[in-house]
């Protein structure tokens, strides 16, 4: 069978201020060309359809049509939650996306059935597809305990959790003549981040290993990471990456989604069909002079100004580059003050220093600093 393996849309990411939506229309129509193309017989979008989880009703029209497109090309269609996505919202969407006969998982729910997808191809080859998404730590356990996790289980880790999650969805893999098919919305230990994801949701804390996933398995489609990669696994395991750039940090990556081919007794092959209808993103570096040569009318630019800060500067790198979204002043021109920083810190109490941190950042939001008082209490009395 075919697959054609893509996540991270982001729908409704706003780049420095600037609007992505004809971006998002491009990239999704390119997708859906390369489906038409490629004539999957099944589609996984393995979290992140949206960049916020209250779109917008542009969002949601650029990704309700984006799946309907998907679906006409003939192929199964299935989407799960990522951690962007609200999961509740993405279920209440679900008799839609019943009835336009895509498989929509927003949120793990009570019956671990839901989240078992199965299927046959046209030419007779049956499959199952274990769709799992993003759990975050605390309802980690909550999950887990509604498959009878004893106390001492419900007390691990959270890759702990996620792995018993993962054998019990796959109980149903030693079923023999079957393509047996994982996606999920998560962070593998050793995994490439792509350099715009959410980082509460990456770190170690978030990080499982791979050997959660069961050997028996033909193919794991994995999201949450931009950087297409191939991950070392008990079994063939990969992340598409985001189809655009998301931010600036992830210029250097070549936007792709996966086609794979596998079967019963094939092992997974892959390839990558470059994605290029987004807008680059690109950084350039130098002083007004040098800016003034470079000649990148097609990106989108973040600019490191090798100047000495002044009143107006901004103003004359976006004159030279109307194409700039972020400018700021070289790193490397900046004196390092971290000695400095460190010193005005020591000997302050949290509640001085959030204090500092609010008037840096002009926040006089009533009730900010009440709150953040009512949980350092509540932190620190339960040491």
């Amino acid at each position: 069978m075919r697959i054609l393996h893509t996540s991270d849309w982001h729908v409704g990411k706003v780049l420095k201020g600037r609007n992505r939506h004809e971006e998002h229309i491009r990239v999704l129509a390119q997708v859906v060309e390369i489906a038409r193309a490629e004539r999957p017989d099944l589609v996984i979008i393995a979290g992140d359809l949206y960049d916020t989880a209250a779109p917008t009703a542009d969002a949601t029209r650029v990704v309700t049509r984006a799946l309907s497109a998907l679906r006409k090309t003939g192929a199964r269609v299935v989407a799960i939650g990522g951690n962007h996505d609200n999961g509740a919202a993405l279920d209440a969407l679900r008799p839609w996306a019943d009835a336009a006969g895509i498989e929509l998982r927003g949120s793990v729910l009570a019956n671990p059935e839901d989240l078992l997808i199965t299927g046959q191809t046209e030419e007779g080859e049956r499959w199952q597809l274990v769709a799992l998404p993003f759990l975050s730590q605390r309802y980690a356990i909550r999950a887990a305990e509604m498959y009878e996790l004893t106390a001492a289980e419900a007390s691990q880790t959270y890759a702990d959790h996620l792995g018993r999650l993962i054998a019990k969805l796959s109980e149903r893999f030693s079923d023999p003549g079957v393509i047996n098919l994982l996606t999920a919305h998560l962070t593998i230990f050793g995994a490439t981040t792509g350099g715009g994801e959410r980082e509460a949701h990456t770190v170690m804390g978030y990080a499982v290993p791979a050997t959660v996933f069961p050997q028996n398995t033909h193919y794991v489609a994995l999201g949450h990471l931009h950087r297409s990669q191939q991950v070392i696994a008990p079994c063939p395991t990969r992340y598409s990456g985001s189809p655009l750039a998301i931010d600036f940090g992830e210029e250097e990556n070549v936007s792709s989604v996966a086609i794979v081919e596998v079967g019963v007794d094939r092992a997974a092959r892959v390839r990558d069909v470059p994605i290029s209808s987004a807008i680059a993103l690109r950084t350039v570096r130098g002083t007004l002079e040098q800016l003034a040569t470079v000649n990148l009318p097609d990106a989108w630019l973040r600019v490191l100004v090798r100047e000495k800060p002044r009143v107006g500067l901004r103003e004359d790198v976006q004159e030279l580059l109307p194409n700039a979204l972020e400018v700021r002043i070289d790193p490397e021109m900046m004196p390092d003050r971290t000695g400095e920083r460190m010193a005005q810190r020591a000997g302050r109490s949290p509640r001085e220093l959030f204090g500092d941190y609010l008037d840096s950042k002009d926040n006089a939001e009533d009730g900010v600093r009440e709150l953040f008082d009512e949980l350092y209490d509540e932190v620190s009395t339960n040491k």
